[in-house]
């Protein structure tokens, strides 16, 4: 009996720093996923969208991890999509306008250049308007499947010379990426050179460019664009990419409901807070430029602005013939703009 009883008592012992020893081990994830962001490592963009898969860590208990790689990671920014079909990648976050070559719709979703005044208006046609459902009809058959739809903000020009009106863009040598937002740059009179963003610094440095449209004010402030090209725009107007994040289908179907929704909150999050994060960046950057004699914020008129949102509506009305995703997109953002009195 008191053999028993010490046995009893012992392997509670053994039981009990065996609990302690497994508490004090990392538990496994059930998911442990790779998904490349269309950024450089160190920029705000990117370090927020690490923050969102540490919050997806933190919701789902840790069965879910999430490792963030920058642009190149992997694959080069503009082959995310296949890599991400294929299982090379689990996930991207990324602008899909780098995937036009394969479908001109990825260019109308992706960044439909002029049509947006604000990325809220971006994210309520893309949440309420109909825009994830349709992103998910073109990227599905490549074997993604879209988790949400967010966006940075209104992208600012950087450029060497003031750009006042549309004419001053005529032979300005513009980085602009590839589909849409060339050709309408091309159509309001500029040379747009195709570069990718972690080649603008050196870009302009080198005097391959004399402009770009890359990102926010304040990350371009932040790269030191502004040293070459020192009369930025601001407030931006003219492009506002989409951030598509993205996840293979297979794992996508895979998965149970509750690590699903998680997913969806989560990247409902990121959305605003890569809206209001770099809004309030963009604010601080721009009283700090303005300190700066060397550097001139130049503001675009109206009127100047509704001529080349009407060249890019122009282009938009093109881009709709070319397939029927792309009519289908032209006749669902109108129709979303109408509404709204934005058209």
């Amino acid at each position: 009996m008191k053999v028993s009883k010490l046995f009893g008592f012992s392997g509670g012992l053994i039981a009990a720093g065996l609990g302690l020893a497994m508490a004090g081990q990392a538990v496994a994830a059930d998911y442990e996923w790779t998904f490349q962001t269309s950024e450089t490592a160190g920029e705000p963009q990117f370090i927020i969208k690490q923050n969102w898969a540490k919050n997806i860590e933190a919701m789902t208990d840790g069965r879910v991890k999430i490792e963030i790689l920058p642009t190149g990671a992997v694959v080069p920014h503009n082959q995310t999509l296949d890599a991400v079909g294929s299982g090379i990648l689990q996930g991207h976050l990324t602008d899909p306008s780098y995937f036009s070559g394969l479908n001109p719709a990825f260019s109308m979703l992706g960044n439909l250049v002029g049509a947006w005044g604000d990325p809220l208006e971006f994210l309520e046609y893309m949440q309420y308007g109909g825009g994830e459902e349709l992103y998910n009809e073109l990227v599905e058959p490549y074997k993604v499947h879209l988790i949400g739809a967010a966006a940075t903000g209104l992208e600012a020009f950087v450029s060497k010379k003031p750009i006042r009106t549309v004419a001053d863009l005529k032979g300005l040598k513009l980085r602009a990426p590839e589909g849409m937002v060339y050709d309408i740059f091309s159509k309001a009179g500029a040379s747009p050179v195709n570069l990718p963003g972690s080649e603008v610094y050196t870009g302009l440095e080198k005097g391959v460019i004399d402009a770009a449209d890359y990102t926010v004010f304040s990350t371009n402030h932040a790269q030191g664009l502004h040293q070459f090209a020192t009369y930025p725009s601001y407030p931006g107007f003219h492009s506002l990419p989409m951030v598509a994040v993205s996840i293979n289908k297979d794992i996508w179907d895979g998965l149970p409901a509750d690590i699903k929704k998680t997913l969806e909150v989560a990247t409902d999050a990121l959305a605003y807070d890569l809206v209001f994060q770099l809004k309030g960046r963009d604010l601080v950057a721009v009283a700090e430029a303005r300190k700066d004699p060397n550097i001139e914020i130049i503001d675009m008129a109206p009127e100047e602005r509704k001529k080349f949102r009407n060249i890019a509506k122009e282009e938009w009305a093109n881009w709709a013939k070319k397939n029927e995703l792309t009519q289908k997109v032209y006749d669902s953002v109108v129709t979303f703009l109408t509404a709204r009195n934005l058209m």
